[in-house]
């Protein structure tokens, strides 16, 4: 069992409003403890990518309190505390996909037998070995994220921040990839907070489930995921997994129909 000890993510009554005048997060209160594997799920435009981007130092909160590891974020982001994963694959074209996988190792000083080493594990980690020298402009959009993911994971980060990173796989290679990010969770011991419209990728995945209402988001439910570990296909046949699939479902909706001011929706007008 993971013990929590000090929290990694430590938010406190956190708001977010934007000059437009929206507000897009509302006194978020919130702990994460080491080892957890959180996801962030909730109607589209209720927050989830800003709150993990105001995790990650890209986005500055209106009002409340952040700590990660204990510092503020800015702090963490310099002291490379966590890997970032977005929707899009952020890759430079000018680069192979072996240098834009080693970038983080060269920008930390690894030397290059090292680099060369950690690069070719992260490859074949995601099924893309042979394809070192290829240029990101010569590969599907599927596997262009795949490199984003071995780079963010290349370093062994505390804390791995995940938007959405497998909504552009097919179903099998997702599903493939749920697993080895799992195998690497376990593995490294790191923090992983992953943002996803799924909610079977969610239970699957997650040790907690943060279930977030319509803007302005706010944490609707927080649901413990019991599942067995390690995790593998027989877990999406588990009854207990089609329960906690249910839970996480009705607390959306519950969710949602707080915020509309108790206005009957179906979950499938929630994405």
């Amino acid at each position: 069992m993971r013990g929590r000890g000090d929290s990694v993510v430590s938010i406190q009554t956190l708001t977010k409003s934007f000059s437009t005048g929206v507000t897009a997060l509302q006194d978020i209160d919130l702990e994460i403890a080491p080892g957890e594997f959180i996801s962030l799920i909730g109607p589209s435009g209720c927050g989830k990518s800003t709150l993990l981007r105001v995790i990650g130092d890209l986005v500055e909160p209106t009002s409340g309190t952040l700590r990660v590891n204990g510092k503020t974020a800015h702090q963490a982001r310099v002291d490379h505390d966590y890997g970032i994963v977005f929707q899009d694959a952020v890759l430079y074209d000018w680069r192979t996909v072996q240098r834009n996988v080693s970038l983080p190792l060269e920008l930390l000083g690894w030397d290059r037998a090292k680099r060369k080493e950690r690069v070719r594990e992260m490859l074949e980690l995601v099924e893309l070995t042979g394809f070192e020298s290829s240029r990101p402009w010569q590969l599907s959009g599927g596997m262009q994220q795949r490199v984003s993911i071995a780079r963010a994971l290349s370093f062994d980060p505390a804390l791995l921040l995940m938007d959405e990173p497998f909504g552009a796989l097919d179903e099998m290679t997702r599903e493939r990839l749920n697993m080895e990010l799992l195998r690497i969770w376990e593995k490294s011991g790191s923090t992983v907070v992953f943002v996803t419209h799924s909610i079977p990728e969610a239970v699957f995945l997650s040790t907690r489930v943060v279930v977030m209402s319509a803007r302005p988001g706010r944490i609707a439910a927080t649901i413990d995921v019991d599942l067995r570990q390690p995790r593998g296909g027989e877990t999406r046949e588990d009854a207990r997994f089609f329960e906690l699939v249910t839970e996480v479902r009705e607390a959306l909706a519950a969710g949602h129909g707080e915020a509309a001011g108790g206005r009957s929706s179906s979950v499938e007008e929630l994405f």
